[in-house]
């Protein structure tokens, strides 16, 4: 009679081929080939549970077939909050419930508007466009002093697009909607003619050049360059600080002495919201009640409003007598205190915390388009009414002015699909609108789903704990201590890059996401290389032939499973599965057929079953408590060191000292020292049940054979044939 060990070796060298054996088995790959066309249909427990084909294959899958009938049981334990220790599955001490639970979702991906890193990444890149704000007014005003010194003609300026931009944008011009021959008249006005463009718009004033375009000399002076910079800056400044401040100084000490009339005034938007801050004006309170205070003492003093208009000469027609101007120098410096003392209060309440916070906690509670759209004003929150809109700080995050888009095109933008070409969005043609688009979770009919990523999150889960798991294993201490750190580290930088990627070119670019990835599903990065992956992850897992499902080691379909990917290397909501996601899927369906492999063999012979099952599990083990708590393995534990099964009455924590001093656990982790476990336990196995040739197996167990494993193995391969 073939001995175990040989019998063990003669699937376990031929592993692939006896899995594909099995599965090719009719009543195999037609349970399979139910299941996996019918779990995606599955939403609930009792759904699952209620179909008993489904029901049963999964339990199989697991080992757990032979409680198939405990369905309240079961539930409970696929009810199970894994996250909570004290979960009923987690209080199980047979690990296989915990495993058999994390491989179902009944719970559902989590619903939201934004998950936490599309959140972080928007509130990061809002606080960071301020910075971005600040370099971009320097660099273009540093751009504008270095080269207009150079400009001879008026034409020569209206040529360079960043120069005359830089002007318009100075003077709240349009520079989409502002012509060149409009500018030029401006520009080439007649100084001395009242009714001349250079009398209504200051712009004008700020430029050298002659009626024919010319210059006599320099195109601009200093103070002229100091009037447009400030301008610029006052006018593209989003937020208060002290440069902003000082440039608002500035361009109002150049500019009130050429004020005539209040009209004038009113009509210069900077000069206007200057006076607002000065006088402390809020954005409600309308531009008739300075006008009115400017012309009328008494009105000023009926709303509040004579600090404002005794700092100026204005008749009450608006005009100023000859010889008077707007405002005497004293009364200039007043209202510049007056500013810069409110300005000050702007720029300390300037930081984007609050903002920052009422974003976050309302975006937590937005269930819909709806709420999203709900102003400041109009929540529950009466602290929040001054601080911007929640989507007023999402487009800006994108660098999209919240001005140039309305609220209903901000909810046409959020119910387009991304994905669809002709979508409202992508007619936009602008990359910006989709970046803002994908930023958030909402549904064509406005209400919130689950985030579509390249790894859904409760996938991301379940690597993080495999990863963790295989990081830690075995170890005590301090080591314990730093791998843990490590571990935790890797996971933190796993959890969030996986949220940006949208590739599978882009995941496979990044090392550490790939070694994240293998090693979480036990493999060794150094065993598989890029064009490998590239070939496994353009691989079409529907068909039998395809590069990864002719690979010897079912993990790495698996993994690729994993990933919300299409064929072509997309992400895709198709893949994405109910209960189960696709990975999930192909595992399951491994571990059936492996199951079902180690039933056939233990028809036969039981100890072929056990040895096949200890090699499955032996890298799972972490401590002696994995083994007593499964009874198989424990079965595989006490023959192999031919110890009573009334062991199993001892205090458990004696057992589990017991075991160690038999088993070193890191062994477990080593093919060989692996391998000659399962020599012993067969030789020890085929000497108690009478079967096998039992001297043979001793010798191999002590190391005295002269006859190889491998010949034996070989003798028994003739014998069958």
């Amino acid at each position: 009679m073939v001995s175990t060990y040989v019998s063990y070796l003669s699937v376990a060298r031929n592993l692939n081929a006896s899995l594909s054996s099995v599965a090719s088995q009719a009543t195999v790959s037609r349970d399979s080939a139910y299941y996996k066309e019918n779990i995606d249909k599955v939403t609930t427990v009792d759904e699952f549970m209620g179909d008993y084909k489904l029901y049963s294959y999964a339990m199989k899958a697991y080992g757990l077939d032979d409680m198939t009938y405990a369905k309240a049981f079961m539930q409970k334990v696929l009810e199970s909050d894994l996250s909570d220790s004290s979960s009923f599955a987690n209080s199980l001490s047979d690990g296989r419930y915990a495993e058999f639970a994390a491989a179902f979702k009944f719970g559902g991906e989590t619903k939201t508007a934004q998950s936490d890193v599309q959140r972080d990444n928007l509130l990061d890149a809002y606080e960071e466009s301020f910075d971005t704000e600040a370099d971009d007014i320097a660099d273009e005003t540093d751009y504008f002093e270095d080269n207009i010194s150079s400009i001879t003609s008026v034409d020569e300026f209206l040529l360079s697009s960043r120069l005359k931009n830089y002007a318009l944008t100075a003077f709240g011009l349009s520079t989409e909607y502002t012509s060149s021959s409009f500018l030029k008249q401006v520009l080439t006005s007649d100084l001395d003619d009242a009714d001349s463009f250079v009398n209504q718009l200051s712009l004008a004033r700020a430029f050298n050049f002659n009626e024919d375009g010319s210059t006599d000399g320099d195109v601009m002076s200093e103070d002229q360059i100091s009037l447009v910079s400030s301008a610029y800056a006052v006018a593209s400044s989003t937020i208060a600080s002290t440069e902003t401040g000082e440039a608002y100084d500035t361009y109002f000490a150049a500019e009130i002495g050429n004020i005539t009339s209040v009209d004038q005034l009113m009509s210069d938007d900077k000069l206007v919201g200057y006076l607002r801050i000065a006088y402390g004006l809020s954005d409600d309170e309308s531009d008739s009640y300075i006008s009115a205070a400017l012309k009328s003492a008494d009105i000023a003093e009926a709303i509040g409003l004579s600090d404002l208009h005794d700092a100026f000469n204005f008749d009450e027609d608006g005009a100023l007598a000859d010889g008077d101007t707007a405002q005497t120098s004293n009364q200039t410096a007043t209202t510049t205190a007056a500013f810069d003392e409110n300005y000050q209060v702007l720029v300390a309440n300037a930081s984007t915390e609050d903002a920052t916070d009422n974003y976050t906690t309302r975006i937590a509670s937005v269930t819909s388009i709806d709420d999203f759209l709900v102003s400041n004003d109009d929540d529950d929150d009466d602290d929040n009414d001054d601080l911007p809109e929640l989507w007023e700080m999402a487009l800006r995050a994108y660098d999209i002015d919240p001005d140039s888009v309305s609220r209903s095109e901000v909810r046409k933008i959020l119910e387009s699909d991304p994905a669809d070409s002709k979508s409202y969005v992508n007619s936009l043609d602008d990359d910006r609108f989709v970046a803002f688009r994908k930023a958030f979770n909402f549904d064509d009919n406005g209400d919130v789903t689950v985030p579509l990523q390249a790894m859904s999150e409760s996938v991301v889960d379940d690597y993080a704990a495999y990863y963790k798991q295989n990081k830690i294993r075995y170890l005590e201490g301090d080591e314990l201590t730093e791998a843990t750190d490590a571990a935790n580290d890797e996971i933190t930088y796993f959890r969030e890059q996986m949220a940006t990627i949208t590739t599978a070119s882009e995941f496979l670019a990044d090392d550490r996401l790939v070694s994240f990835a293998l090693e979480a599903k036990g493999l060794d990065p150094d065993d598989v290389t890029s064009d490998e992956l590239e070939k496994m992850f353009s691989s079409d897992l529907d068909d039998e032939d395809s590069y990864v499902n002719k690979l010897d080691d079912n993990r790495f379909g698996e993994l690729v499973g994993s990933f919300n990917f299409d064929q072509d290397g997309n992400i895709s909501a198709d893949p994405t599965g109910t209960v189960q996601q696709r990975g999930d899927v192909l595992e399951t369906i491994d571990s059936y057929v492996r199951l079902s492999l180690e039933d056939d063999q233990g028809d036969s012979n039981t100890g072929v079953r056990l040895a096949l099952y200890f090699e499955r599990k032996a890298p799972e083990i972490s401590n002696a408590y994995d083994i007593l708590g499964d009874s198989a393995l424990f079965e595989f534990f006490t023959t192999t060191f031919n110890l009573s099964s009334y062991v199993s009455n001892m205090d458990v924590d004696k057992q589990a000292e017991m075991v160690d001093n038999f088993i070193d656990m890191k062994d477990l982790s080593d093919p060989d020292k692996v391998d000659d476990l399962i020599q012993r336990f067969t030789a020890m196995y085929d000497m108690t049940n009478g079967t096998g040739t039992t001297s043979s197996a001793l010798s191999i167990l002590t190391g005295s054979a002269t006859i190889s494993a491998d010949t034996l193995l070989a003798v028994a391969q003739l014998k069958s044939s």
